[in-house]
């Protein structure tokens, strides 16, 4: 959490599972361990989920409430696509990382990795991807996103270690 801005607002981008809420439980965490509210995105539009999430700091998974929350200076977390492997970093949707372009707001990646027979989790902040070249356009958020993408497989690749604790079965998820 040593990289993340006090008072000023953030994107962070988190790898996901399939059918989990990794990203909910890693902006808990997050927002527990940085003493600041961190908004997640993806919540459900229908009710009654989709009201208790906004009323938990869900917003909807469009470029407007990503923008919105961080012109705002908010701390707001996506995901990557879900991956069946808890090692792998889905592609990360250029579309939500567009509103950090326009608002000018920093972007880090974030790796997270539970166990699926404990209670075990670890959540990672990775130092601010800057783009490696100034663009204007929509070619900016697509290589801002392949970026982040590439240093989040990063940090994922360097956790190392058994994923449950149970080595057959690590070796069997492997395969």
């Amino acid at each position: 959490t040593d990289h993340l801005p006090v008072r000023t607002g953030a994107l962070l981008v988190c790898n996901t599972r399939r059918f989990s809420l990794s990203s909910v439980y890693a902006a808990f965490a997050l927002s527990e361990a940085i003493d600041r509210p961190v908004r997640f995105v993806g919540r459900p539009d229908v009710a009654p989920a989709g009201s208790f999430m906004r009323r938990i700091g869900g917003l909807l998974a469009t470029p407007a409430d990503v923008l919105g929350a961080l012109q705002h200076h908010e701390i707001v977390l996506i995901s990557a696509e879900g991956t069946n492997h808890p090692r792998n970093a889905g592609k990360v949707p250029h579309e939500l990382v567009g509103p950090a372009v326009v608002a000018g707001t920093p972007v880090y990646p974030v790796a997270t990795m539970s166990s699926a027979l404990g209670r075990g989790a670890r959540v990672e902040v990775g130092p601010q991807v800057r783009p490696r070249r100034k663009r204007r356009g929509p070619l900016a958020e697509v290589e801002l996103a392949d970026q982040v993408q590439h240093h989040l497989q990063r940090i994922l690749d360097g956790f190392g270690g058994v994923q449950t604790g149970v080595a057959p079965l690590d070796w069997l998820a492997e395969g």
